[in-house]
């Protein structure tokens, strides 16, 4: 087994990068109607906001200003009060339209980044997977792909219409009011941001250590969890309670620290925005004292620097929200950008099967440097023949399943099949020639139906009932109330060791591969299943080549090959008879699981 070490990820991340990683999803070149979309929302986002700093603040103005002239027609007075609130519905109408238009541009982009994410880690090595937490890694993708459509609404929808409506206001203020009050609101804008900027710049790295002990309690549980029973075997329920009560212990003081930095944020915001509304209106009031402005002019500047306040009210969440979602979408590009270990080579062409004649021709290899596993490993697997492979715990038996497979490459030698280096061949054509009766069977939480149908796409019933039979479990599906639509749960927990086997026979005797791999394939079974399972092993070895890795003895004796691993290296080999008459290191494996066998002594595979 590769060790198990973690996996560092950064968090410190560039803004404009990761922001340049995800945008192109916003412009996809397959897809036009998406492009409308965005020109659409777009257009609204103009609208809306030149409705709402031209008509509303205006409106009004007008309104208070005909107010002071007794002159002025009442119904001019009302019609501005109602130009003035159907303004500001029109405002919203923008809004809402504009959010329509674009929620299918938001969800295809996440779509399509999450597609992406989730098949770039099926493309990763099985080391990879072995060293990284399933919980920790669905946690990054989950918050991943949930931060980017938030990140678009926010940059599209926030930041681009407050500097639309900022330079709109300006331009108001610089016709109607001069320099002065143009200076103070652009210093007051720039201030803001500078204080929002440093603030949450602070809070980030609160919010960062937030982050790191909660997925680290999200993976602690999810682990747990799947360890239910080895938990329950050792009464270890109080244990780990205690070890996630911890963790949960520490993720609530980052997170007390982290809420409490809001406050700070909030009230230098707000000092900063009520500051510049009450200078801005007394400049104009001191302007009315002086006969410069109407008394409408207050109410203009009052209405505008408002308005302008609502979506700069927003700029530290929204400041905050982009910097969660940069490292958010960071981790998971940290995933799409971990390459993968094992590729198919440029050249690489489908493998072609025409007997299935399988080679290991000195074989070294090591899950880490210096650690070597296997060392110069000769292995020859005529066509149709089955070669089982023994030896103590440790000696790199299930290594050459992993090997078969490509799950890793080899540091020396090679691997043929019918002559052709598997390293030169596609994945997906290797693959789909091998079938493998795994040591530890593991389940979709789903139907039994389902599982048995995995080993084949688009498997129809009749198929899958055949290899229900032919794997001898089709009597225990049909005995359940729902027969092949029996819920199997998390990892076929619910089934027994045996009944798990059965359904893993079943599904490589759908696949009908040309090579098969029973790795300790009766390993999960007592003496008697082991037997019975036995006679249907032998029978779907027969026309296949057959690589068998096994602990037991017993069910290897009618192998046409039997190889000895010993640390690594091939030490005996030969039919059961010759090697039992050479008296070496399988007739002393043999000898003691005899005795074993004799006592009574069910052993447990390793």
């Amino acid at each position: 087994m590769p060790p198990l070490s973690p996996t560092s990820v950064t968090t410190e991340r560039p803004l404009l990068p990761t922001l340049r990683r995800f945008l192109p999803d916003l412009w996809p070149s397959d897809a036009p109607g998406m492009k409308v979309r965005v020109v659409g929302a777009m257009a609204l986002v103009v609208a809306s906001k030149l409705v709402q700093v031209y008509g509303a603040p205006f409106a009004l103005q007008g309104a208070v200003d005909g107010m002071t002239v007794p002159a002025t027609p009442v119904s001019l007075i009302v019609l501005l009060v109602v130009g003035y609130a159907a303004a500001r519905f029109g405002s919203t109408l923008f809004d809402n339209l504009r959010n329509t238009v674009f929620e299918r541009v938001g969800q295809e982009a996440t779509r399509r980044l999450a597609a992406r994410v989730f098949r770039h880690l099926h493309q990763l090595s099985l080391r990879f997977h072995l060293e990284r937490r399933t919980g920790a890694v669905t946690k990054v993708v989950e918050r991943g792909t949930k931060s980017i459509d938030t990140m678009l609404y926010f940059l599209l929808f926030n930041i681009a219409p407050t500097v639309l409506e900022l330079a709109l206001v300006l331009g108001i203020f610089q016709v109607k009011f001069g320099w002065p009050l143009v200076a103070a609101t652009v210093v007051m804008v720039v201030v803001y941001i500078w204080f929002t900027r440093i603030v949450t710049d602070w809070r980030a790295s609160l919010r960062e250590r937030m982050n790191d002990l909660d997925t680290g309690a999200v993976a602690h549980a999810v682990d747990s969890l799947l360890n239910f029973e080895t938990v329950k075997y050792f009464g270890a329920e109080g244990r780990e309670a205690k070890r996630y009560d911890a963790a949960m212990r520490a993720y609530a003081h980052a997170a007390v620290k982290s809420e409490n930095s809001l406050a700070w944020l909030n009230i230098g915001q707000a000092a900063i925005t009520n500051l510049m509304l009450g200078a801005g209106m007394a400049w104009v009031a001191w302007g009315w004292s002086q006969g410069r402005f109407t008394a409408g002019n207050v109410v203009l500047v009052s209405t505008l620097l408002s308005q302008l306040f609502r979506p700069l009210d927003l700029l530290g969440m929204v400041y905050r929200t982009i910097r969660q979602g940069v490292i958010d979408m960071g981790a998971m590009f940290d995933l799409i950008d971990t390459p993968s270990e094992v590729v198919d080579a440029p050249d690489a062409a489908p493998l072609a099967i025409r007997n299935g004649h399988v080679r290991f021709e000195r074989v070294h290899f090591g899950y880490d440097a210096g650690a070597p596993i296997l060392k110069g490993v000769d292995l020859d697997v005529p066509a149709g023949s089955t070669l089982a492979v023994v030896g103590p715990s440790g000696a790199g038996k299930s290594t050459l399943a992993r090997l078969m497979y490509r799950f890793y490459d080899v540091n020396e030698g090679r691997i043929t099949i019918d002559g052709q280096d598997i390293a030169g061949v596609t994945q997906d054509s290797l693959r789909a020639a091998i079938g493998i009766v795994p040591q530890d069977t593991v389940l979709f939480n789903d139907t039994i139906g389902y599982n048995i149908a995995y080993g084949r796409e688009g498997a129809d019933q009749d198929a899958i009932e055949r290899a229900a039979r032919g794997a001898a479990i089709a009597g225990f599906i049909e005995r359940q109330a729902d027969g092949y639509a029996t819920r199997v749960g998390e990892r076929g927990l619910k089934l027994s060791g045996g009944e798990k086997q059965r359904v893993a026979i079943a599904r490589t005797l759908l696949k009908d591969p040309p090579i098969l791999i029973l790795d300790e394939a009766t390993s999960a079974l007592d003496s008697r299943t082991e037997g019975e399972i036995m006679e249907t092993l032998q029978a779907i070895e027969r026309g296949r080549t057959t690589i068998v890795i096994a602990h037991r003895l017993s069910t290897i004796v009618h192998a046409d090959q039997i190889v000895v691993l010993d640390a690594g290296r091939v030490v005996e080999r030969g039919t059961h008879a010759a090697l039992l008459a050479a008296g070496g290191l399988y007739a002393e494996m043999w000898t003691r699981q005899a005795a074993e066998r004799a006592a009574g002594v069910e052993e447990v595979a390793a």
